[in-house]
């Protein structure tokens, strides 16, 4: 379930649901018929390079052997002076455009996208691939970049868009992404830590890719998000000096 916008293909929903804030709220049916998608090695490489202008060279890039609909990979930027923490950012899902509501303009609802998260740098990313696959072996670790992957993906899966202030729960019941965190929703911002020029990509004129961040938050901070407003949210963020870093043991900023 999301408040995406926009009904996705495949969905059961003739009419969306409404929160109390306005947004609407879809409920996804059955995803598209797989299809099998193979790398844009152009675009892998100009979005590779636009990391490393901007953030940092990548250490290691995880690949995938077999992609459904679009090829996405995950760059990972080491912790350094500047970004004191890993920086993971997909590249593939922009290989194809978004399903974005017609009526909307390419500022409102920009069809291409690519997806970040940024983790502490104590987490358990090893330099090598092999260690990285043993690594990826404990969901503890590994939930992160598996929300990645599947948000890269969802858009092309269910004919729908992603954007800012779009809020996706783990389930019906936003059930935690891990056993030692109660966060258990993604909320689609801007990113605070990473700098105004790595936000867009400009590969042509008529493709600009944005680069969306992925908050980790509670079920609790989605329902006031769905009550009052993305903004609410932000609000209480500031407050409580909530970043973007992901912080499993954070308070919740819906509660406090």
């Amino acid at each position: 379930m999301s408040d995406t916008p926009f009904s996705p293909a495949g969905s059961d929903q003739e009419e969306p649901e409404f929160s109390p804030s306005g947004a609407p709220i879809y409920r996804y049916g059955e995803p598209a018929p797989f299809e099998l998608a193979s790398g844009n090695e152009a675009t892998i490489t100009t979005i590779a390079e636009h990391i490393e202008r901007h953030l940092g060279p990548a250490s290691s890039v995880y690949h995938e052997i077999i992609s459904n609909q679009v090829h996405v990979d995950v760059h990972i930027v080491p912790p350094s002076a500047d970004f004191p923490f890993y920086t993971l950012v997909t590249s593939g899902m922009s290989d194809r455009p978004m399903t974005v509501p017609p009526e909307a303009g390419p500022d409102e609802a920009p069809p291409y996208a690519e997806l970040c998260i940024l983790l502490p740098s104590t987490w358990n990313i090893p330099d090598n691939a092999a260690d990285i696959n043993a690594a990826f072996e404990d969901e503890n670790v590994y939930w992160p970049i598996r929300w990645l992957k599947m948000l890269a993906r969802l858009p092309h899966e269910y004919g729908t868009w992603l954007g800012f202030g779009h809020t996706i729960p783990n389930g019906e019941d936003a059930a935690p992404f891990a056993d030692d965190t109660e966060l258990g929703c993604m909320l689609l911002l801007t990113a605070l830590s990473l700098p105004e020029e790595f936000q867009t990509l400009v590969i042509s004129p008529e493709k600009t890719v944005h680069f969306y961040t992925l908050y980790p938050i509670y079920r609790e901070e989605m329902g006031l998000k769905m009550e009052r407003g993305v903004n609410a949210l932000i609000d209480r963020f500031e407050i409580y000096d909530t970043g973007d870093v992901l912080d499993l043991s954070r308070p919740n900023t819906a509660l406090v």
